[in-house]
């Protein structure tokens, strides 16, 4: 079932014009100026290597393009989903280059 998440808790309801309700809320894309976004280097099994950006608040078509820029400056693929944008191997130098020459708040975390 596709949308499991957003049925949780209800089992049945005998009430023929019962309807799901839709609580989701409308997330309208952050200004670049107004992001803080985090860029950390993420370690998978058999060593491979990934660079990751997080906390990007917005659309999923506007996460999506700032994916695709990513990809395109690193020559590499990568994935976007939940805010996050993961980019295969080590860029993380290239990518808060990047970030911070169009107005993002960006830094590197973790060790």
């Amino acid at each position: 079932m596709k949308n499991k998440k957003q049925r949780e808790g209800i089992v049945y309801s005998t009430d023929p014009d019962f309807q799901f309700a839709d609580n989701e809320e409308i997330i309208e894309t952050l200004p670049n100026s107004q992001q803080s976004l985090k860029i950390w280097l993420e370690r998978k099994g058999g060593g491979k290597i990934a660079s990751k950006v997080v906390g990007f608040i917005g659309t999923d078509s506007d996460l999506e393009d700032l994916k695709k820029q990513l990809q395109k400056l690193c020559g590499a693929g990568g994935t976007a989903k939940d805010g996050e944008v993961i980019i295969q191997g080590d860029f993380r130098d290239k990518i808060l280059d990047f970030l911070l020459k169009n107005d993002y708040k960006a830094k590197k975390a973790g060790g």
